[in-house]
């Protein structure tokens, strides 16, 4: 078995972690601060469920928020949600949603295909090509709403769904502006892990290790899982490990999806995990000018070089927000911290 170092996956890891998963432990209590509220229902919107194909034929599963008094025989601005890697729309983009549509706009939260209520099997596969075309699905979506200007859709992309819809906006000028918050550039994380800090032999060994346990499957194996967020706390467990464990394994954000299984909740199939590699999103981002992208990142958050990154590529008209005080996980879900005003400010000016 190879230890793998340091594969940093948004929703988790910068520990060494290996080909199998932790044990399952009993969720602790949850840190609260900052008015966490990931389950937030909001008494001014209305929710409902909806479902469309990508062009896959795959069907995708969003939640639809409508704020209350809307004219629906009116055009609307309209804002596609995006949730965590590994995550599901009941985590984070719920939350994003239902807090921008009390803005005004037309809002969805989606889960990416293979995850959460959409389609796609193997559960938990990774498909970074699919996971954009699902963006411009949840578009097609919208645009065809009789209440949504197709003229004023934006996205929002939380931690690894940032680096997806700017894959999605560069092939896709319909999103006419983006938004991101906690940015994982899941290619990079997977390449290089944080700081530039796995080595390419590292990296050979993944991806050999991957190539390997195909075989396996092919001939009728049981499928392998890695990463994701541990399921128990230990007394070495990483403080980066300990920061997702706060949000995915405690009542404060823990969410597993009907007919899914705890202990697969964040944790992709290791033979597609390796597709990352291949994912570079953050090549050509400069072409999604002159469409304006926002960049928001925490202060202390240990995803931020990515935002920064994306910021020094993007061409203008480009912002990167920083969060004073603020760590990765903690714009998931603190609604004291999230900086929801430059957000609607945002899509306000450039969705006019």
């Amino acid at each position: 078995m190879i230890n793998r170092s340091i594969i940093t996956f948004c929703f988790c890891i910068l520990t060494v972690i290996t080909q199998g998963l932790t044990g399952v432990g009993i969720a602790s209590a949850a840190d609260l601060s900052n008015g966490a509220d990931n389950f937030y229902k909001s008494t001014k919107v209305t929710m409902q469920k909806v479902t469309f194909k990508n062009q896959y034929n795959m069907k995708v599963a969003g939640n639809l928020f409508i704020p209350k008094g809307l004219k629906k025989n009116s055009k609307n601005p309209a804002i596609i949600v995006g949730h965590p890697m590994g995550a599901v729309k009941e985590q984070s983009a719920n939350l994003y949603a239902q807090k921008i549509a009390e803005q005004g706009f037309v809002t969805l939260s989606l889960d990416l295909s293979f995850w959460g209520e959409s389609e796609g099997q193997p559960r938990n596969v990774v498909a970074p090509d699919i996971y954009a075309e699902d963006f411009s699905a949840a578009v097609d979506f919208l645009g065809t709403r009789p209440f949504v200007d197709r003229s004023r859709i934006g996205a929002i992309g939380v931690c690894g769904s940032g680096s997806f819809v700017i894959s999605a906006a560069k092939i896709d000028p319909r999103m006419k502006a983006i938004a991101t918050v906690s940015m994982y550039d899941m290619g990079a994380a997977n390449r290089n892990a944080l700081k530039h800090s796995q080595t390419l032999q590292q990296r050979k060994q993944i991806i050999a290790e991957a190539a390997e346990q195909r075989y396996l499957e092919f001939k009728g194996g049981n499928t392998k899982y890695t990463s994701g967020t541990v399921h128990e706390l230990k007394d070495d467990t990483h403080p980066i490990q300990r920061e997702f464990y706060d949000f995915y394994r405690t009542p404060r954000g823990e969410f597993t999806p009907k007919g899914s299984s705890r202990k697969l909740t964040t944790h992709p199939t290791l033979t597609s995990n390796v597709k990352f590699m291949n994912f570079y999103p953050f090549n050509d981002i400069e072409t999604i000018s002159p469409r304006p992208m926002l960049f928001i990142t925490g202060e202390n958050a240990h995803s931020r070089e990515f935002s920064e990154e994306a910021y020094k590529l993007a061409a203008e008209p480009k912002e990167l927000y920083i969060v004073p005080g603020a760590g990765h996980v903690d714009l998931y879900d603190r609604v004291n911290l999230i900086p929801w005003d430059k957000l609607a400010a945002f899509f306000t000016s450039h969705l006019k």
